[in-house]
């Protein structure tokens, strides 16, 4: 894991967390299956102070580092700018990469990566903060705001701070299977996969955003009542508020029209039916409130950018 000053310490101590509890699983269930050794390199050895405050410990300078790689991860976090002006940084990368068996990167470690070449042509993710500056910067690559991770080829990438550990889970199931992640998931209280799956967005998360009470609510029992039917003239009563009023201080402190969130929050579900349960796409489609399959497709083309039975087949959950 390459660590450097003013990194976001989530992005180091988070994924290599979830490899340490894969390593003590596999070493206690006596079947000699061999784990993760992992260690932080730097541009030099010795403390890195990270952007909270704590200090990191790189065992070694990064040009000690010899030899072939299983995994090479690069953290982000607010030194990644001035990180990616370092060319002795860069172009060690650069010549380390190809020895990797894999690449990857936290949140705006992605920035790093595309300054070494690694990324061209690749469709990748990153903190969704940083997405259209990442894309705007280097435009010969394909930057999408909303996965969690992407793997493409040998690299992978992922968003923001804990999203960097939903991607070494992704990482041990690709290597141990499905029990060990499952179990190490439970063991840091995780999901295997977030609900929703692939979004770093949800569109419960919005509920946050309100100031008003009454609109929380109405967001939360939208939420949890995906296939209801619903109005404006509904919900604002539910707020006992007025249509009007209603309409306006929603969207004002949401972002969102009533019936955009209610959209959304309606491909969430069935995002997540799809991903969980082996529900027809019809049913799917009846039970989150959008009254037909053509109906479902259409906002999912509108949310996800790719149709329903495409979704499944990308992102169901295998057991």
């Amino acid at each position: 894991m390459l660590a450097f000053p003013d990194v976001q310490v989530l992005d180091v101590t988070g994924p290599l967390e979830v490899f340490n509890a894969a390593t003590r699983l596999l070493e206690a269930d006596g079947r000699g299956r061999e784990g993760y050794v992992t260690e932080i390199v730097a541009a030099s050895a010795g403390p890195v102070r990270s952007s909270g405050g704590i200090e990191l410990v790189a065992r070694r300078g990064m040009r000690s580092v010899v030899g072939s790689l299983d995994t090479l991860m690069v953290a982000g976090g607010f030194g990644t700018r001035s990180v990616a002006s370092d060319r002795s940084t860069i172009d060690w990368l650069r010549r380390a990469a190809p020895r990797a068996r894999r690449v990857a990167s936290v949140c705006t470690g992605a920035l790093l990566l595309a300054e070494a070449g690694l990324l061209e042509g690749r469709r990748v993710a990153t903190h969704w903060a940083f997405a259209e500056e990442l894309g705007r910067l280097y435009p010969d690559i394909d930057v999408d705001s909303d996965p969690v991770y992407i793997k493409d080829g040998n690299v992978y990438t992922s968003a923001g701070v804990t999203a960097g550990m939903d991607l070494a889970l992704a990482l041990v199931e690709e290597d141990h299977g499905r029990d060990v992640a499952l179990v190490v998931a439970r063991w840091l209280v995780m999901f295997l996969k977030r609900p929703g799956g692939q979004s770093q967005f949800s569109a419960q998360l919005a509920s946050q955003v309100a100031e008003r009470e009454p609109i929380r609510d109405v967001q939360a029992w939208i939420a949890e009542h995906p296939g209801a039917v619903v109005s404006v003239e509904a919900l604002a009563e539910r707020a006992c508020m007025s249509p009007r009023n209603f309409a306006r201080v929603f969207a004002r402190e949401v972002g969102l029209t009533p019936a955009r969130f209610v959209e959304r929050t309606r491909v969430e579900a069935a995002r997540r039916r799809l991903e969980e349960t082996r529900a027809s796409v019809e049913e799917v489609a009846r039970d989150c409130g959008f009254g037909s399959a053509e109906t479902m497709r259409r906002a999912f083309l509108r949310h996800v950018r790719v149709g329903p039975a495409d979704y499944r087949h990308r992102f169901q959950s295998t057991g």
